[in-house]
């Protein structure tokens, strides 16, 4: 029976101990083995000299067994005690081990006690909202600025009697700017071209701009922001002449067959597409307020539970987080950003809360028998599908690879956790807009 001491609340150490004969036996036949093959100048495949392969591979060899038979010892070892191992343990030698004896000092974490609190006394305040026509009209009109499209006045519509550049027109100016008379980088455009409103040049610019017409020039002073981009010209006031060459406003398609086609309607029927619109609106109200919900649930659990975090899950989740953001800079285009620095201390308190979370959710999910069952993952990747052009196609897409399906596992035990948690809790209802779930759930 082995010794575990008990070095704080979840650390732990326990002594292996080796006998040294069986290790050396152990080599010698890796070392025979090895010579079978091994080449070197001057002989033949499996002709070395055995005190050779020896001299050249025998300190390799010997560690490889130590580290084998020492992790299986220590497998062993856990395995009879029960303890259920956290991350990876240290091994040290131990001098005192004796002449007959391999000793090493195994230190580790063991999984902490969950002590789940009382379900019944969390409070969450689930998101309520109501797609409305009013909803489905302001989509309607967020489409139609996607396809937006620019006439000069009296074309495709009017445009109505003011000539002038007014918010929402695209414009076509040449402009030169100087700093105290003096040329700068970036200080000439002709025929540039940009929309008034959109926020894309700065508003004393846009300002100026504004209310000009073709063949207008007007000069103003423009002050750069102090943080401004451009090093060279922060923080100055140069004086911009705009000449206005082209003026165009701009033209929403109408809402007719023709648009409802453009959406996916191949029949242009306009009560389907206000229907459709309505029924992914809803599907994307529901996700929204369902992360909503699921965060206050979230935060319910850890708030009535009791439990100490292992470190070496917190470090390893680190490890992930640090992993992660280095793709997203690589996704972005960061440039060297392999190389890219991020200190894992950044993440400490985002990995302990996520530890924490998935040793709450392990519990509750096996005392409570959560699991996602078949149907359930089914049935979700189903409605997931509803939105696509093909569904079977991301049906069979998800189940083609284990990895999204147990991704879609995961979603469906958080979504059976949720389920639990509100009906056992003290729930209220606020409704809210549509703007306000998407504002909500994005922060």
């Amino acid at each position: 029976m082995a010794n575990v001491e008990n070095l704080g609340k979840l650390e732990r150490r326990v002594t292996i101990s080796l006998p040294r004969d069986l290790v050396e036996k152990e080599v010698d036949s890796r070392i025979r083995q090895l010579a079978k093959t091994v080449r070197m100048p001057g002989f033949r495949p499996g002709k070395v000299p055995l005190k050779m392969v020896s001299q050249q591979y025998g300190g390799q060899v010997h560690a490889e067994v130590l580290s084998d038979k020492v992790g299986k010892e220590f497998f062993d070892v856990t395995r009879a005690e029960n303890l259920r191992v956290a991350g990876q343990p240290s091994f040290a030698p131990k001098v005192e081990g004796g002449e007959d004896q391999f000793a090493f000092d195994a230190t580790f974490e063991v999984y902490p006690e969950v002590k789940l609190g009382d379900v019944g006394t969390a409070e969450i305040e689930r998101t309520v909202t109501t797609i409305s026509e009013a909803e489905v009209d302001r989509t309607l009109y967020i489409l139609r600025k996607q396809r937006v499209h620019f006439h000069a006045r009296g074309e495709g519509g009017d445009g109505g009697a003011n000539t002038a550049a007014q918010n929402g027109d695209r414009v076509m100016l040449d402009f030169v700017g100087k700093i105290d008379g003096v040329a700068f980088e970036g200080d000439t455009a002709n025929d540039f071209a940009f929309v008034l409103g959109e926020g894309r040049m700065l508003p004393e610019f846009e300002a100026a701009a504004t209310g000009m017409k073709i063949g207008e020039e007007r000069t103003f002073n423009l002050k750069f922001p102090d943080d401004y981009h451009g090093k060279d010209v922060a923080g100055k006031t140069a004086q911009f002449t705009l000449t206005m060459k082209k003026i165009e406003w701009p033209h929403l398609p109408e809402v007719d067959a023709d648009f409802a086609k453009s959406l996916g309607i191949e029949d242009g029927d306009l009560t389907k597409m206000r229907g459709e619109i309505k029924d992914n609106l809803k599907r994307e109200v529901k996700r929204r307020t369902q992360q909503i919900v699921k965060n206050q649930v979230m935060d319910a659990l850890l708030k009535i539970s009791e439990l100490d975090v292992p470190k070496a899950l917190i470090e390893q989740d680190q490890e992930r987080l640090v992993e992660m953001a280095r793709q997203d800079l690589q996704q972005r285009g960061v440039p060297n950003a392999a190389d890219v620095p991020i200190p894992a201390e950044m993440f400490a308190e985002q990995a302990e809360r996520r530890v924490k979370l998935g040793l709450v959710l392990a519990e509750l999910v096996k005392a409570n028998e959560l699991q996602a069952k078949p149907e359930q993952i089914r049935a979700e990747v189903d409605e997931f599908a509803k939105s696509y052009e093909d569904p079977k196609e991301v049906v069979r897409w998800y189940y083609s690879n284990q990895q999204r399906l147990a991704e879609m596992e995961a979603y469906v035990v958080e979504s059976n956790v949720v389920d639990f948690v509100l009906s056992k809790a003290k729930v209220t209802d606020k409704e809210v807009s549509f703007e306000e779930a998407s504002a909500t759930a994005q922060a």
